[in-house]
C-alpha cells in the first residue's frame, strides 16, 4: 500500500476517476446498444445527437481514443441513413 500522502491521495483520485469513467462507459454502450435496435428512422434520428454527444464526450475525457469514437459516430451514423434509405 502507499505509503506517502499525495501517493494515497492518487490512489483515492485515481479509483473515482476509474469509477466515472466505467459509469460513462457503460452508459454510452448501452445508449449505442439502443439506438441500434431502433427500427424507424424518426426515433433514430431523434436519439442519434444525443448519443453523439456522449460519444465526443468520452473521447474529449480521454475515456476512448477520438479515432475510436469517429468511428462508432461513422457507424451509427450510416445505420441511421439505411433505416432512412430502407423506408
Amino acid at each position: 500500500m502507499a505509503n506517502h500522502a499525495a501517493t494515497k491521495k492518487d490512489v483515492r483520485q485515481s479509483t473515482k476517476r476509474n469509477e466515472r469513467n466505467r459509469y460513462y462507459g457503460k452508459t454510452t454502450r448501452n445508449a449505442i446498444r439502443d439506438i441500434k435496435i431502433i427500427d424507424n428512422k424518426e426515433g433514430a434520428v431523434e436519439k442519434l445527437p444525443g448519443v453523439l454527444s456522449m460519444i465526443d464526450k468520452l473521447a474529449k475525457r480521454g475515456t476512448i481514443h477520438k479515432n475510436k469514437a469517429a468511428n462508432l459516430k461513422s457507424k451509427l451514423a450510416k445505420k441511421v441513413n439505411a433505416l432512412a434509405l430502407a423506408k
